[in-house]
């Protein structure tokens, strides 16, 4: 180690590189040692954060650091996000700020013409060493004494207040057992908390597939060999049946080395196996030497694979079930046990796959001598390779490819070829000339690949079912009746993608139409765009010449209503090199209409960049709030990018998990996310905010009126220590129970009906016209709380005949009156009554009269005289029935008419959230959901033709032999042993919600 370290440090080379850039997949440079040059390419490269396996040590050289790294440079600003309310609160603290300026500017107006006609003829009574005489400077300070009287209607503890509400909802959502996955021990987290109540307001959601809506499990579910299907099951009449759990799964005890958790129910196929089938033997030995799967050994001597893709594990595991099991590998050699015998075949290439590609290969001499490449891949790519006499072969297995992706099922042609040791010799030298070209390397490479890869024999396909997760048909279902639009953006192939989406319910065969865009050129891309938007709006609204929108699109811009006039179900798939040109300035309005306008939006094949840009387009152009919700490392930019981002702990790691603000194991939890904690985080945070500014002008203002009544002199109304206290200690713990606790309906309605979720998009509860009736609300109860007492105690004695009409004892009359009141006002906007709400409602006020009555005692005065001036006023003032009857007076006319507008409102306007609310209090618990029948899975002529989750630099990284560790095993070294389619239910939920809507309009008595 030592000599190589000296020679290391000898080393005396140039490196001529790329400048830095983001491209993941691509470097160009050479090195320059001893007068020769060394080509640098990608697998020649180790990426920053990439971890090196089965290797004690390496030696490297830095190319770029820090910021120049290539995954720095893909790795976008981390944005602060802000909900739309946080927003709007700056601009209404900012309008606040400002109205407290003008109150002062017209106090201080009132001041000095107060001063100039009548304070200067009580100047003289003054005690003061300098007496102001100017009334101008007199009013000067008089604005800054107001303006330091005023500020609590400035909401400064309003911020404070709202992080110890948005801590309880995050709380809420990690303690929500509904949302804890037992499977994984995985409970829902909250990773931030200053985005809950905009999960109330979500109009996009924008969802990967694989690992979100799918399990991202792959299992072997049938294949077509040699133009026989395995994998369905027949009754004794030879029809066809479904596989349930009382179905007999095959036995594969004969094989000691079997995945215990492989089931196949075919027993069709393990018999054409003991058969000695030459093609099926074939088949399965191709899929246990075709692969880049790496075998390795658990702590009890079981084999297990590490694999790149769930797609190769599960063809690998399938032919070890078999009787076909890939044992070892090394840069030159694999070896696999077929039905009992160890097979070491020599590896001499291995042709990697790539997305042009499309497939992948290897060459490898068995035992015999024979030279042969096993090729799997997309059979759109792979049946052009075939001799011509797989024609017929070629023909019959289309149809069961076919027939296979109309299930939704992921496929892969499988082809092989014979080759002589000439051919492979010249070929080999090809290849070895293109490895060691400085000058389009790629291109020569790729031409030697496909002088080999053809006249291939077919030998069939395989089918591999990646099961959606539970509850994912009801959880779209339900969010589509919320009015929420879900847009699916995967990396798979067109034809899984939309076989998903029929899967999910998202695509019906009853649609109008389903818009296809797969263009290569930006004509093309047009072309389409513009007959879909013929088809939608009508031919004259299409695009007359060139880029050039119509004027009808400038007129209905992309805010408008434009959807409400297309009537039918529409849906738009758009392929990832398609999209890269909708997404073009000139192109992008007109595509993000037609998206808006349709109901299923699904983009496919797509990079996380433009996952990234189809949000970004959405939220600019659409001021929508977004969700995005993804499981992988390519879903990272679609949730940073979206208002709210939702990792799902799955299959893929945890980095979408780390990125993101919200996550939970499964997607079903999306559903409860948004429809009952974001709607009760909505709802709580609009009405806490209404009663907040609500109580802050109300007990502001009052010093605003008897500022006319006190010669503009900035005197106090309310005692000073009740001025402290009241924003703290009085009002302080209801408001924050109310914004905790409150909900309107129990979360078992929030599921049922959907609907409810509608005034948090429209952002009904909380705007500038709700902030307006609150400051009205606030000044109209501030009005009452002055006048009130003020015109009683302007001409009154007490019960005693002497004259109450003292300043102390008006301040305790105005100051226990506001008590009350708001008191009296947040019992009436609470909804949801709990222990907490009525010791913190009641309490509050019982905490104001003990305090009133200990700082106003004989005590606290002799202790603290300049404290306490109001010595006895409290004692005095409320023993006189006088002063009950006019904070009794206050009260009622300071509430009254918000009671009479919100019966008038509810027995003649009732919201939908009042009619649940009614039935709600009808029923002694929730209407049970109905069950749920089992449907057959629906068949459709969409096919699957390729979808391989698998990427390129795996082939040259095997045969390096860079990723092994050097041992010296024998062959025999024994490693050892090694969701339903519920229509019925969403068509219930469906006509649950009508009906009850439709019967709620006709009739706002609900009767049971």
């Amino acid at each position: 180690m030592v000599s190589v370290t000296l020679k290391l440090l000898n080393l005396m080379g140039v490196v001529a590189c790329e400048p830095p850039n983001n491209k993941l997949d691509k470097f160009t440079g050479d090195l320059s040692w001893k007068d020769n040059k060394y080509p640098l390419n990608n697998e020649k490269i180790i990426l920053r954060g990439c971890v090196l396996r089965n290797t004690s040590w390496c030696f490297g050289m830095v190319i770029f650091a820090g910021p120049d790294t290539k995954l720095m440079q893909n790795s976008g600003k981390t944005k602060f996000k802000r909900t739309s309310i946080d927003r709007l609160m700056n601009t209404l603290v900012l309008w606040i700020f400002g109205f407290l300026v003008c109150m002062g500017i017209i106090l201080a107006i009132g001041n000095s013409i107060w001063e100039n006609q009548v304070g200067i003829h009580f100047r003289a009574f003054l005690f003061r060493d300098e007496v102001v005489k100017d009334p101008i400077f007199s009013g000067f300070l008089t604005f800054w004494s107001y303006i330091i009287i005023l500020n609590t209607v400035v909401p400064i503890s309003l911020y404070v207040s709202v992080e110890v509400i948005r801590l309880g909802h995050s709380h809420f959502i990690n303690w929500d057992r509904k949302m804890y996955y037992s499977k994984k021990e995985t409970l829902a987290e909250a990773r931030t908390t200053t985005l809950n109540e905009e999960l109330g307001q979500i109009e996009y959601v924008f969802s990967d597939k694989t690992g979100t809506l799918t399990q991202n499990i792959m299992t072997f579910n049938k294949c077509s060999i040699n133009g026989k299907t395995y994998g369905e099951i027949y009754d004794d009449l030879g029809r066809k049946t479904e596989i349930n759990e009382k179905t007999k799964p095959v036995d594969f005890s004969f094989n000691p080395q079997a995945d215990n958790k492989f089931q196949f129910y075919d027993h069709s196929l393990i018999e054409s196996i003991k058969l000695g089938d030459s093609k099926v033997h074939e088949f399965f030995r191709l899929l246990a030497l075709c692969h880049t799967v790496m075998p390795e050994e658990n702590n009890e001597g079981q084999l297990i694979y590490q694999v790149q893709s769930p797609d190769e594990g599960a063809l690998v595991t399938a032919a070890r079930n078999f009787g076909f099991i890939f044992k070892s590998r090394t840069p030159e050699t694999i070896t696999v046990e077929e039905m009992g015998r160890v097979v070491t075949y020599q590896l001499l290439a291995f042709l990697d796959f790539n997305n042009i590609r499309k497939r992948m290969s290897v060459i490898v001499r068995n035992p015999e001598g024979q030279i042969k490449l096993y090729c799997k891949g997309a059979d759109t790519i792979l049946f052009e390779k075939l001799h011509p006499s797989n024609e017929d072969l070629m023909t019959v297995t289309s149809d069961h490819l076919s027939e296979f992706g109309g299930e939704g099922l992921r496929t892969l042609a499988i082809a092989y070829r014979d080759l002589n040791e000439e051919y492979f010799q010249e070929w080999f030298k090809l290849l070895e000339e293109a490895n060691r070209a400085l000058d389009k390397r790629d291109e020569r490479i790729a031409v030697a690949y496909e002088e080999i890869e053809r006249d291939m024999m077919l030998l069939g396909a395989t089918a591999i079912e990646d099961k959606l997760q539970d509850g994912v048909i009801e959880t779209i279902v339900s969010l589509s009746l919320a009015n929420i639009k879900i847009w699916v953006l995967t990396g798979d192939k067109q034809e899984t993608a939309m076989n998903i989406g029929y899967s999910c319910n998202m695509l019906t065969d009853d649609m109008n139409e389903v818009f296809i865009i797969s263009g290569y050129t930006a004509t093309e891309v047009w072309e389409e765009l513009k007959k879909a938007k013929e088809t939608l709006f009508g031919r004259s609204t299409g695009l007359t010449n060139g880029y050039a929108f119509c004027e009808k699109l400038q007129e209905l811009k992309l805010g408008s209503t434009v959807e409400e006039t297309v009537t039918g179900d529409y849906a738009l798939i758009i392929s990832g090199h398609s999209l890269g040109y909708a997404l073009e300035a000139n192109l992008q309005n007109e595509f993000l209409e037609i998206a808006c306008t349709c109901k299923t939006v699904i983009c496919c094949r797509v990079t996380p960049l433009q996952k990234a840009q189809v949000v970004e387009l959405v939220k600019k152009h659409r001021k929508a709030v977004t969700l995005a919700i993804g499981d992988g490392a390519n879903d990272i930019s679609m949730i940073k990018s979206a208002h709210i981002g939702v990792g799902i702990s799955g299959q893929e790691g945890m980095q979408a998990v780390l990125a993101s603000d919200y996550s939970f194991a499964q997607f079903r939890y999306l559903q409860r996310l948004l429809l009952v904690h974001g709607r009760w985080s909505y709802f709580r945070m609009c009405k806490f905010l209404c009663y907040f500014f609500y109580k802050n002008f109300a007990f502001t203002l009052v010093h605003f009126w008897f500022g006319f009544f006190c010669g503009f002199s900035a005197q106090t109304v309310y005692d000073q220590w009740f001025i402290t206290l009241f924003n703290i200690v009085y009002t302080s713990l209801p408001i924050l129970a109310m914004g905790i606790f409150d909900q309107d309906v129990s979360e078992q309605n929030s599921m049922d009906y959907p609907n409810l979720y509608g005034p948090g998009q429209l952002n009904l509860l909380f705007n500038k016209r709700k902030f307006f009736i609150c400051i009205a609300h606030g000044v109209y109860t501030s009005f009452a709380l002055f006048f009130i007492p003020y015109g009683v105690f302007y001409n009154v004695t007490g019960e005693d005949g002497k004259h109450i009409a003292d300043y102390q004892s008006f301040a305790v009359t105005i100051a226990t009156s506001l008590v009350i009141v708001v008191s009296v006002q947040i019992a009436l906007d609470t909804s949801y009554w709990t222990v907490i709400n009525h010791v913190f409602i009641w309490g509050s006020i019982a905490v104001y009269f003990s305090i009133l009555f200990t700082m106003h005692s004989d005590g606290i005065f002799d202790i603290f005289p300049n404290q306490f001036p109001f010595v006895g006023n409290a004692r005095h003032s409320l023993n006189q029935k006088n002063i009950w009857l006019v904070i009794l007076l206050t009260t009622v006319v300071s509430v009254m008419p918000v009671i009479t507008f919100r019966f008038l409102k509810l027995d003649l306007y009732p919201t939908l959230s009042d009619q649940v609310r009614q039935l709600q209090r009808a029923q002694d618990k929730a209407r049970p959901l109905k069950s749920h029948k089992r449907q057959p899975r629906r068949t459709s002529s969409r096919r699957s033709g390729y979808a391989f989750a698998h990427q390129e630099g795996y082939g040259e990284l095997i045969t390096s032999g860079k990723n092994m560790r050097v041992k010296n095993l024998h062959p025999t070294s024994g490693l050892g042993k090694t969701m339903y389619n519920s229509t019925s239910w969403i068509e219930n939920l469906c006509k649950k919600t009508t009906d009850t809507v439709n019967s709620f309009s006709l009739d706002r008595t609900v009767k049971l």
